[in-house]
């Protein structure tokens, strides 16, 4: 088995010789020294990127209760305004009902009620 393998290892090295001959070894080393550099580059970005990461994570984790807190107060407000705009349409109605001259027009009816809807898309 040993004599088998002498002769494939034999013409290997002679393949890897006239190889070397076709390659400037000056072009080699430079192509390993640009390698190297461009293996540093890339792992001082991802230590860069690996702490952004991080930092970023601990920042979400920082502030995402205040997020939440923040969205649950400004869905209740949302809620309370829509209470608070249809009971002023209600008391207008009725005041309308009982005073028809207590708005001028019909102009005004529409300045009450002005704002967007948040919740249907733009």
């Amino acid at each position: 088995m040993e004599k088998e393998k002498e002769p494939i290892r034999e013409a290997s090295e002679e393949v890897s010789r006239h190889f070397k001959t076709l390659i400037d070894t000056r072009d080699l080393d430079s192509l390993n020294q640009m390698q190297n550099l461009i293996l540093g580059r890339l792992q001082d970005s991802n230590a860069v990127l690996s702490h952004f990461n991080e930092y970023s994570e601990n920042c979400f984790t920082e502030v995402s209760g205040d997020f939440s807190r923040n969205t649950r107060i400004l869905k209740s407000m949302k809620s309370d305004l829509d209470y608070i705009f249809q009971k002023l349409r209600s008391m207008k109605s009725r005041i309308l009902a009982t005073y028809p001259d207590a708005f001028p027009d019909d102009s005004e009816r529409e300045v009450l009620d002005r704002r967007p809807d948040l919740e249907l898309p733009q």
